[in-house]
């Protein structure tokens, strides 16, 4: 089994395919800017060549995608919270209710 590694990005090395008309004129354009040797158009060289001539589209995907996953985060360590009082709560029922048993 390979082990993953964490520090890359498999679809960066991914082949863009010409499926749309779009796509085709995006490869067509990274390819002349790249000209990879083997012809092939990666979706890093999309991303490099996007990150070049229009990052303010790349920043509004990024900060999409961080506000995402901050609100994720947070909303994570309240579940999390909830269940641990729960969890303390139940404890607590169960030690009451032991120690009556005991006084008894």
């Amino acid at each position: 089994m390979q082990e993953f590694d964490y520090n890359e990005n498999p679809v960066l090395k991914a082949v863009v395919d010409k499926s749309s008309s779009f796509k085709e004129l995006v490869v067509n354009y990274v390819g002349e800017q790249h000209k990879p040797e083997n012809d092939e158009v990666t979706v890093e060289m999309v991303v490099t060549t996007m990150l070049n001539e229009f990052p303010e589209f790349l920043f509004a995907i990024a900060e999409e995608n961080f506000i995402r996953g901050y609100q994720q985060a947070l909303s994570d360590v309240e579940s999390s919270e909830k269940a641990e009082l729960e969890d303390l709560e139940t404890l607590q029922a169960e030690f009451v209710e032991e120690e009556d048993t005991l006084n008894e």
